[in-house]
């Protein structure tokens, strides 16, 4: 027996108990539909001239009804009389390859067949200007020689700065459409800047008038769609900062604090930008961001299916098991953390053989001296919040939330290599 699992096995696991969490959760009926409709009275779709060449952005994961809201857009634009292509626009993502980029697209569903469009992906780029702040800002090569650009957004907090605008449309247009050029650019003063750049940068992209039309998307609690707006291009700059504040208003919560102990089952790109929304946990990378709970140890057990090797964010755990560091692509991972100048968010933590010792690990450094004391939960992973796994020592607090259903105690499941079923 190693040295590591004699010193774990014995730590007792605390007794748990299953809840559900209900959250506001507002909902369109029919998005697509409701898309579709705003796009055939948008000033922008007025504009279109018969064979206009128009680039749709795509790239952001974890969005609700992308492949169908992508593909709604395309229709949309060629009815109109339009020529679309879609290009991905994600910055240094996907191993910042041309190639990497495409894959990361059709994993998401967003493939030329279910488009109805081609997919031109590219880290060539072009400089367009320079912002306020001097520094120069870049696109996609073939979005810039389209006749018309859309993107396409979800609105949400970002994990690394605050700003006016955080993760959206301006974003989309100032950094996801400069590839690894212009996400190089942007981050290269550090995160307490990134803000600051955006306001400064998007000025030149707005100038030339070559935005048809923006759609940005709110999602509830639960991810589903609650919003989707068609933006006309004057509409952005203000209208995404009141898209923020509500989006703000709907995030979902961790509803204990503190925590001794968060065991998350798998942390992913496909899940948050960081692995794990640290908006959610509140681990953060960068010294400017704050708030959430005060959690003091959190393991994570798995890669999401959808990530690729991509671990970025693992740097904000202590514990991880050895099926994460196995399936950790440096190649996939270390771009976007050297892009955005953030080495924090993927330094390896603590690798524990399996799951059982990876939150044994978690709870023997909780500095709790009774094991029926340690504040304790269990989420599947940041976007999934509506059910949960606590210890019997939050049940008094669960039950005094109106929030909150009890569902009654659970036994600990393991396999025989200590992981969990």
């Amino acid at each position: 027996m190693s040295v590591i699992r004699a010193m774990l096995e014995s730590v007792p696991l605390p007794r748990i108990a299953k809840i559900t969490q209900k959250f506001d959760c507002p909902y369109m009926d029919d998005p697509i539909a409701a898309l579709r409709a705003r796009i055939a009275v948008s000033e922008g779709i007025r504009r279109l001239k018969q064979g206009d060449i128009v680039a749709v952005t795509a790239g952001s994961r974890g969005i609700h009804k992308l492949p169908e809201i992508t593909r709604e857009i395309v229709r949309s634009i060629r009815e109109a009389g339009g020529v679309p292509f879609i290009f991905p626009a994600m910055g240094s993502h996907g191993g910042a390859t041309a190639e990497g980029q495409r894959h990361m697209l059709e994993s998401m569903g967003l493939t030329e067949e279910f488009l109805e469009a081609s997919i031109k992906s590219s880290m060539e780029t072009v400089e367009i200007g320079r912002g306020r702040n001097g520094l120069p800002v870049y696109q996609d090569k073939f979005a810039r020689e389209a006749d018309w650009i859309v993107p396409v957004n979800r609105i949400k907090p970002h994990t690394t700065f605050r700003g006016k605008y955080e993760s959206g449309i301006v974003k989309m247009l100032v950094i996801g459409m400069g590839k690894q050029h212009g996400a190089d650019v942007c981050h290269s003063l550090g995160p307490e800047h990134i803000g600051q750049n955006l306001e400064d940068m998007i000025g030149v992209v707005m100038a030339e008038d070559r935005v048809l039309f923006a759609v940005a998307s709110i999602e509830n609690a639960g991810h589903g769609v609650t919003a989707l707006e068609v933006l006309e291009a004057h509409q952005i700059l203000e209208r995404e900062p009141e898209l923020l504040a509500e989006v703000n208003r709907l995030i979902p919560s961790i509803p204990f604090d503190p925590l001794d102990v968060l065991v998350i089952d798998e942390i992913g790109k496909d899940i948050s930008g960081t692995g794990a929304d640290v908006n959610i946990i509140g681990r953060y990378t960068t010294p400017t961001m704050n708030g959430g709970p005060r959690i003091a140890r959190v393991a994570a057990l798995n890669l999401s299916s959808k990530t690729g090797g991509n671990a970025n964010g693992i740097g904000v755990m202590d514990f991880v098991t050895r099926k994460i560091f196995e399936r950790m692509s440096f190649e996939e991972t270390y771009p976007n953390s050297l892009t955005t100048t953030v080495p924090g968010s993927v330094k390896v933590p603590m690798v524990l053989d399996n799951d059982r010792l990876a939150i044994q690990a978690a709870l023997k450094t909780c500095n709790r001296a009774n094991t029926e004391d340690i504040r304790f939960m269990r989420i599947r992973n940041t976007m999934s919040l509506s059910e949960m796994i606590i210890s019997e020592s939050l049940l008094r607090e669960a039950e005094s939330n109106p929030r909150i259903s009890l569902c009654g105690f659970v036994e600990w499941k393991f396999d025989e290599d200590g992981n969990l079923k």
